[in-house]
């Protein structure tokens, strides 16, 4: 799982970044809060996520850390997306919002995903202490 939630997360570091150079070159910064979603969701979660994956949770596979990374996934692409597009000026507030509140919630759903298996880990482990 480790290397999965790291190649997503420098995946989105290069959307991240090509964004943020396209808004510099255009010197049109309508993007930014997409911008920084795409960097701070995707790229860095993703990257902490990897790192809890491989230092902690021992790169457990399981069902529930299965779920965890794409629901973090389907959350993230469909904040960003949702994002992109009402910054673009091609959705209404009114449109999209709903779509954004529900990828909000399912990015933190993730986190408490995420929460419950590094807490499960960490009782695992003081257990075969």
């Amino acid at each position: 799982m480790d290397r999965k939630f790291i190649l997503t997360s420098l995946i989105y570091a290069i959307v991240g970044l090509a964004l943020g150079i396209y808004m510099a070159a255009s010197k049109d910064h309508g993007h930014l809060v997409t911008h920084t979603h795409i960097l701070l969701i995707g790229f860095v979660v993703s990257f902490i996520y990897g790192l809890c994956h491989k230092l902690w949770l021992n790169n457990l596979i399981s069902k529930l850390s299965i779920a965890q990374f794409y629901i973090h996934q389907v959350g993230t692409l469909g904040a960003v997306i949702g994002l992109f597009l009402y910054y673009g000026n091609f959705v209404s507030l009114e449109t999209i919002d709903p779509y954004l509140a529900f990828f909000s919630i399912t990015i933190f759903t993730g986190m408490i995903l995420m929460t419950i298996l590094f807490i499960g880990s960490s009782k695992n482990a003081s257990q075969n202490a």
